[in-house]
């Protein structure tokens, strides 16, 4: 599949975008990002979301690395790797459109989850099924930040931030290699990836510098909107 300038300029921009936004307030690059994609190169999905998470979840673990919650991490890496290989499974059967259908549907998911989820405790029991649902969604959709952000919500961001990218960035690993041993894996997806993440690292810059007008309280609802009209606009095209 070949992406038009116009195209690959406007997923850059999305990516900048996106990428400031969780440079910020610790998620939102993949919510963002994502959906876009699914309209203008849904055959890069989820390869190119997935790659584009490396760098900004080692951007955000190396300025918050200590407050790492190291053995929550463990459980939430146990649970990883069972929810990667269902989601290598759902990527390897499904078409281009149904692949649209699915991550439309997980983005409108995590939308409704992260406005009406109560506060879930934190425990082993909890942070494994947590990295089930991270490692499934991250393999099939690229967005694996969201079902440990809302484990986290109400911990120190510090703590949410760095558990969230250490989770990610593991996870990517772990995604990968059973999207590779499935098939999953188009050599032009990880070049598209490869090429934007120097985009992720300039926009982690530009929301580390904005942080003060990004992190109020009308930036979450304002990502979680343009997710979800994006979402319904995904799932319209695809149907039709």
């Amino acid at each position: 599949m070949e992406i038009g300038l116009g195209a690959f300029v406007l997923l850059a921009v999305v990516v900048l975008v996106g990428a400031a936004i969780q440079g910020a307030i610790g998620f939102g690059m993949n919510l963002v990002a994502v959906p876009v994609f699914a309209l203008v190169a849904p055959d890069v999905l989820p390869v190119a979301a997935i790659v584009l998470g490396v760098p900004i979840s080692i951007t955000m673990l190396r300025h918050e690395r200590a407050d790492l919650d190291r053995a929550g991490l463990g459980w939430l890496v146990g649970g990883r790797v069972p929810g990667s290989i269902i989601g290598a499974v759902v990527v390897a059967a499904a078409t281009t459109r149904s692949l649209q259908i699915v991550v439309a549907l997980f983005i409108l998911a995590i939308a409704a989850a992260s406005v009406a989820a109560p506060a879930i405790p934190v425990r082993p029991s909890t942070q494994i099924a947590a990295g089930v649902v991270s490692g499934v969604t991250s393999t099939t959709a690229g967005i694996g930040g969201p079902p440990v952000a809302l484990l986290y919500q109400h911990h120190p961001g510090p703590t949410m931030r760095s558990t969230m990218a250490a989770t990610f960035f593991i996870g990517t690993i772990l995604s990968l290699s059973v999207l590779w041993i499935t098939g999953s894996v188009k050599l032009h997806a990880l070049v598209v990836g490869a090429v934007l993440a120097p985009v992720v690292l300039a926009g982690t810059v530009l929301g580390r510098r904005m942080h003060d007008l990004l992190e109020k309280g009308w930036m979450r609802p304002a990502v979680l909107a343009f997710s979800v009209v994006s979402a319904l606009w995904v799932l319209i095209d695809a149907l039709l």
